[in-house]
């Protein structure tokens, strides 16, 4: 037993430091200016950024325009890139830099024009529709509604979480990011991360629990946590 667990340890670490290896040779890459290379961050980030800033948001028009800033901070910031932290939660810090930045602005200007006609919590309309695009063939049609409706109820109550519990359960529960990576990400302690987490998950139960009474609220975030089920981004 202890050799095969040694074994498997070292799988680990060596596919840690393969995955090392080939971000170096990306990070390389686009700091030598390949368009290739622009095009695999490009596809490989796009869609978790998009994602990230529109639960921070909760506008898919601030959320698209925001997710473009980040890219155009990623690109012009690349030749900084040190590798201290890995690329992805160095993209990541920038995303909620950017997205706190605009929820910012739009509580000083934007909130000044909206009316509040609509801000009923009790209404619980669905916030954003998802891609429904990966239906699991064997289920069936009832199944597939419930989902869908649970789904719709998760981003409803999550949108109405506060931040930064928001952001700290989003990266923990769906994007599902160690305590040290969002640690670097809001650039905050790991006691404050988990006091976050923990606060975002209560505030989460208590939404949802009129409604899902069972509802854990560490695994209902894993019904928005699809590969390829992106929050529709608006071009």
């Amino acid at each position: 037993m202890r050799t095969m667990a040694g074994a498997a340890a070292l799988g680990d670490l060596a596919g840690a430091l393969n995955v090392r290896e080939e971000e170096v040779s990306v990070v390389a890459q686009l700091k030598a200016g390949s368009e290739e290379a622009y095009s695999w961050l490009i596809a490989q980030y796009q869609p978790p950024v998009y994602n990230l800033v529109y639960r921070i948001l909760n506008d898919p028009s601030d959320a698209a325009d925001t997710t473009q800033e980040v890219f155009l901070k990623v690109f012009r910031g690349m030749k900084h890139f040190n590798g201290a932290s890995s690329l992805k939660t160095w993209i990541y810090r920038i995303a909620v830099h950017e997205a706190s930045n605009r929820r910012r602005w739009w509580f000083r200007h934007k909130s000044k024009e909206t009316s509040m006609e609509n801000s009923n919590e009790d209404a619980f309309e669905p916030m954003v529709a998802l891609k429904d695009n990966l239906v699991d063939d064997s289920s069936s049609p009832y199944d597939d509604c419930a989902r869908g409706e649970l789904k719709s109820k998760v981003e409803a109550a999550l949108a109405l979480v506060p931040e930064p519990y928001r952001t700290a359960l989003v990266l923990r529960d769906i994007e599902e990011l160690s305590y040290e990576e969002i640690a670097e990400i809001t650039e905050t302690t790991m006691g404050t991360v988990k006091s976050r987490i923990t606060r975002g998950r209560d505030a989460l139960k208590k939404r949802l629990e009129r409604f899902l009474p069972q509802a854990n609220p560490k695994v209902v975030p894993s019904a928005l946590r699809h590969p390829g089920r992106e929050v529709e981004a608006t071009s």
